[in-house]
């Protein structure tokens, strides 16, 4: 996708310049590197810094303004703003560097260094009402939470509106995922345009990815929700700062209020991440550090691993002379695919059950037989649920599931995140972690961060993925070349990749049964190593891979990495990414319909003399998308490697020590 960077004849905005030290009403936190500064003043009705009047935030990233002057504050029910008019009383500070260990992840272990700042402030009077500013410093971004203290005058949280705005300093490109409202499963496409062509009614999904010109790149979303409705962005129109401001979901009890709860009470954190390449919000694990540890005192039974699945193919006729369908057969089929290639798991989906009455399976499939003969060949199950059937039988469930052996539910078809749907997720990987059951959502909301909470909760949805290639085109090499970049900053998809009926763009079409995909089949073997998923469910039928060279990648590549790095690339266009676990490195290039050829060099490696299996596409590739050439040769890190993708085309490897 070749896109018109950079955004030239804008002049940045000059209203609102940083403050100085020592002005009052103004309190100042920055990185541990000294680049990133996010300050919190009170603005009088004069417009300057004042020790009281509506509370506002900036950002500014090596020694440029970044997010100019924008205001904070609550709308509760039946009283003005809470920020509107208040002065700080006091402002502590606090620096905190750990690392800490997680069950699955993009790197292992992961460094949490920031330096805190906690603003408690007041309003006017005895009876005036107290808020708290929480907000950390990173190195990566900036985040900042409300806290609304237990006291007389706000025993509840009842919030209509947040007005937490995002004012850039300059237009910028926007990379969006524009929604048709609240209730949504998140499933769209990408648009890149400036800042201020975004109409203001629309509703955009987050992570919202911008490109500031000349200052760095920005990815605004969230982390830690629990107990309040998601987050939106609309575009704000008010002033001359290209700005957004949050919007959220209605609860859908009382649709006039968005959030309802007891003081004291907590916002989700409000996330910037912040890079000078694109590349580097893709490997930050700010996400997670804004979540509370783990808090499972066992996890020796979460295994992150590929699954074998029956949904996508759909009805095919295989080899051995039978139909695929919902039935015991299929699934022992799938189960010794599984086992012969080195797989963990097979998913069963949706109509082994009823929708809601999830505790008898049909006649059709023995699930206990499937379950049997699937743990004689060392696989693991997981089993599909609508969610309301999992609502309805939560406890009988998950308690029936576990007597049986099952591994792991996918849920589905959840699609809201108002502050009830929020807590219900929380409560079912919490059930499902009583149980030793996994879990991946689908029909779902944004991830943000629950699974260092919760590592049983591996990966989620979320994402427009390679299930639309059964009805639509919208699945192909510009759109997967958007998601790292876009979607996965906020944490694991899962895109169920894998397809291996690759076809020219001329020859598409879609079919719901045994579909096709655009894209080389080089490409669609780096989204193993580009795409981040604990559980990779590997989406086409067995006798699509059987007697294929090039599925010894997907055999052999790890879904759990030890270490991430982005090497090149920019959204939507191009990628190239290395991923480490142990010994071994992993790296994955994708195109989109622009041919391209890369020099990498191996520097990142340890020194000695390496084994590099290479995966690249054909010399016949823009014609063949099937063509891929397998080769080997000797690197170290003093090696660059010439990567030569097709149109829509990619390259992987596999680099072992010699």
């Amino acid at each position: 996708m070749q896109v018109h960077r950079p955004i030239v004849g804008l002049a940045m905005c000059t209203c609102c310049p940083l403050f100085l030290p020592g002005q009052p009403g103004v309190e100042r936190l920055s990185s541990p590197n000294g680049l990133i500064e996010i300050a919190f003043m009170t603005i009088g009705q004069g417009g300057a810094a004042a020790d009281a009047g509506q509370l506002h935030y900036q950002v500014s990233y090596r020694g440029k303004s970044l997010i100019t002057r924008s205001a904070l504050g609550l709308q509760l029910e039946g009283r003005p703003a809470l920020g509107s008019a208040v002065r700080i009383v006091s402002a502590q500070r606090a620096s905190h560097d750990e690392t800490y260990t997680v069950v699955h992840g993009k790197s292992n272990p992961v460094r949490n260094r920031y330096n805190g700042l906690r603003l408690e402030l007041a309003e006017a009077g005895p009876a005036g009402r107290q808020l708290v500013i929480e907000a950390r410093a990173y190195d990566d971004g900036v985040a900042f939470r409300y806290v609304v203290p237990k006291q007389p005058a706000a025993p509840l949280f009842a919030l209509v509106a947040e007005n937490t705005e995002f004012r850039l300093v300059t237009d910028s490109f926007a990379y969006a995922l524009y929604l048709r409202g609240f209730r949504t499963s998140y499933e769209d496409d990408y648009t890149i345009e400036p800042a201020s062509g975004i109409e203001p009614d629309r509703l955009i999904g987050l992570p919202l990815l911008l490109e500031v010109p000349g200052v760095a790149w920005v990815a605004i979303t969230e982390a830690h929700l629990e107990n309040y409705a998601g987050m939106y962005l609309r575009r704000d129109v008010r002033g001359s700062a290209t700005g957004f401001r949050v919007d959220l979901p209605p609860n859908p009890e009382q649709p006039n209020l968005k959030v309802f709860a007891a003081t004291p009470h907590q916002s989700p954190w409000r996330v910037i991440m912040i890079a000078d390449h694109p590349g580097r919000l893709i490997e930050s694990n700010l996400i997670i550090n804004l979540n509370p540890p783990n808090e499972l005192a066992d996890t020796s039974w979460i295994k992150p691993g590929k699954a074998a699945w029956d949904w996508w193919f759909g009805r095919v006729q295989t080899p051995e002379g039978f139909t695929t369908g919902m039935d015991t057969r299929t699934f022992k089929h799938l189960v010794d695919f599984a086992a012969e290639s080195g797989f963990d798991y097979v998913l069963v989906d949706e109509g082994w059950s009823d929708r809601v009455e999830i505790l008898q399976p049909k006649s059709e499939v023995d699930i206990q037989e499937i379950i049997r003969y699937a743990s004689s060949k060392g696989i693991g199950i997981w089993l599909w649920l609508h969610w309301t059937g999992v609502d309805k039988y939560l406890d009988q469930a998950f308690a029936l599931y576990q007597k049986w052996g099952v591994r792991g539910v996918k849920i589905d078809f959840m699609d809201r995140d108002d502050q009830w749907m929020v807590n219900w997720y929380r409560k079912v990987v919490r059930k499902a972690a009583e149980h030793r059951l996994m879990v991946n959502f689908h029909g779902a909301y944004k991830p943000c961060g629950m699974r260092r909470t919760l590592p049983n909760l591996l990966t989620r949805e979320g994402v427009l993925g390679l299930e639309y290639t059964k009805w639509s085109a919208r699945v192909n090499p510009e759109h997967n070349l958007m998601l790292p970049f876009t979607r996965m900053l906020a944490g694991p998809m899962d895109y169920t990749p894998g397809g291996f009926d690759n076809v020219p763009k001329a020859e598409f079409r879609p079919r719901f049964h045994d579909p096709v995909v655009l894209g080389t089949r080089a490409h669609h073997l780096a989204t193993f190593v580009v795409y981040e998923s604990p559980l990779m469910v590997v989406c086409d039928h067995p006798s699509a891979y059987r007697g294929e060279p090039a599925f010894q990648f997907i055999r052999d590549v790890p879904t759990n990495w030890d270490e991430t790095r982005v090497l090149d690339g920019q959204p939507g266009d191009y990628i190239v990414l290395a991923r480490r676990r142990g010994r071994e490195w992993y790296l994955g290039a994708m195109t989109d319909w622009t041919p391209r050829t890369l020099e990498i060099k191996l520097d990142f490696l340890e020194p000695g003399n390496y084994v590099a299996t290479v995966y690249a596409d054909g010399p016949d590739a823009a014609d063949n998308p099937k063509s891929v050439t397998i080769t080997r040769q000797v690197v170290s890190p003093q090696s660059a490697v010439k990567i030569v993708m097709a149109p829509g085309g990619g390259w992987t490897a596999r680099i072992q020590p010699k």
